[in-house]
């Protein structure tokens, strides 16, 4: 039967592929288990395999893809520049095509409708709250408790930034469209205040226009393609006139810079325009525009988010951030990743949670009791896998909560354009 819809793996980016191996030592499912067919090789192998109409969509093949946490540490590896994770998502999206699965529409269907309703988000943020307090979180299923036990404590009514305006402080360089996200706004508005705050300072109008939505990511990891797509446009309606769209979640991030897959020529443009916040802040920071504090705040372990590091090739920026929080960056001995991958901690929990230990061992071994991570699924991953005296955080809120200290002192604790 081979390919049936238009997102399926093309034969370029399978052709492209050389079989050479050198991906195989990065792939974190295959350090796991040993197996070909949980490498980013033997999974080209079999996409290769249906497209020639020698093998059909099974459940070996689901199995597969399925297993794969997406994290594409094996595009950075790989020397003939396979775009692996187009492929991967292309084949996913032909599963829910040829492979019609109750639980897997069930599940498009409800995360989809959460994750672009922003009430709905607010009312779960609640309800989670609730049962947090209460103790009734050990009744969910094991699953999602688990990826849930990392999740910051949030007000019962988090506030939104949705619709906000703010002036840029001294003289303006542009606007700035800060996407609001889903579970960034009432998850993590610390992260937004922290972004917030910073852009202005560096120069920019910051808007948060209201009729955005989800950046559809977790749409196009899951093959729910004609979602991505639909919520993809609407952004790219939501996010015009503007000099950048800023995205303080990497994994929100490194999707932006693909929408001309989902979008056409109008996400060509907002791909063009879209800016993970650590570039910027570090731009700002490397220019003078942003204080390097000469303060002495210890080591931070810096866990680099897979959509950060090996998707958008972001690997300074959060390290130029930190240092100029008065950290000393300290890196761990492995950037595999930490198991989060969006739904696969959910999905395979076991697999997802002997990551997560992995990465907290690393994290222990550095002596540090900060963790600087850009990315929530990312923080909320090793937040679980460690002990309670371990502060999580995003760079810039880490920058940011250093700056008003700063500020607090009084002058001549910092220096400017060094």
């Amino acid at each position: 039967m081979g390919w049936v819809t238009a997102e399926a793996p093309r034969p370029a980016e399978l052709s492209a592929c050389v079989d050479c191996g050198l991906c195989l030592p990065h792939c974190p499912t295959y350090r796991l288990t040993g197996d070909e067919t949980a490498s980013p090789r033997g999974r080209i192998a079999a996409m290769r395999a249906v497209a020639g109409d020698l093998v059909p969509i099974d459940d070996a093949f689901e199995d597969m893809m399925s297993f794969c946490l997406q994290c594409r540490a094996c595009e950075a590896a790989c020397p003939s520049l396979v775009p692996f994770g187009r492929a991967m998502e292309g084949a996913r999206a032909e599963l829910t095509a040829q492979r019609p699965d109750p639980v897997r529409r069930t599940r498009h269907a409800l995360l989809g409708r959460l994750v672009s309703t922003p009430v709905l988000l607010r009312l779960a943020t609640r309800a989670i709250g609730l049962a947090r307090r209460s103790g009734a979180l050990r009744i969910v299923p094991s699953a999602l408790r688990s990826s849930l036990a990392g999740m910051r404590d949030v007000p019962s009514t988090p506030p939104t930034i949705r619709g906000a305006v703010h002036l840029a402080q001294g003289e303006e360089r542009g606007t700035a469209a800060l996407l609001a996200g889903c579970v960034m706004d009432p998850w993590f508005g610390g992260v937004h205040e922290a972004t917030i705050e910073l852009l202005k300072r560096a120069g920019y109008r910051v808007v948060v226009p209201t009729t955005q939505t989800c950046c559809g990511a977790l749409a196009a990891h899951d093959g729910d393609t004609r979602r991505a797509r639909r919520l993809a446009v609407r952004n790219v309606r939501a996010l015009q006139a503007v000099d950048l769209v800023i995205s303080n979640a990497a994994g929100c991030s490194a999707h932006l810079k693909e929408y001309a897959e989902w979008a056409g020529d109008g996400g060509a443009i907002l791909a063009d325009r879209a800016r993970d916040v650590t570039e910027v802040v570090a731009a700002a920071i490397a220019d003078g525009r942003l204080p390097k504090l000469s303060m002495n705040r210890g080591a931070v372990a810096v866990q680099d988010p897979c959509h950060l590091r090996h998707a958008q090739r972001i690997v300074d920026a959060p390290r130029v951030i930190v240092a100029a929080a008065g950290y000393q960056p300290v890196d761990l001995t492995d950037d595999q990743c930490c198991g989060a991958a969006g739904l696969y901690s959910m999905l395979f929990p076991e697999t997802s949670n002997e990551l997560g230990e992995n990465k907290a061992a690393q994290i222990r071994v550095t002596g540090s009791t900060v963790v600087a991570s850009a990315n929530p699924g990312c923080e909320m991953q090793v937040r679980a896998h460690l002990e309670n005296w371990y502060s999580v955080a995003h760079p810039v809120e880490l920058y940011w909560d250093a700056v008003r200290e700063n500020e607090t002192l009084g002058p001549g604790t910092d220096s400017r354009g060094e």
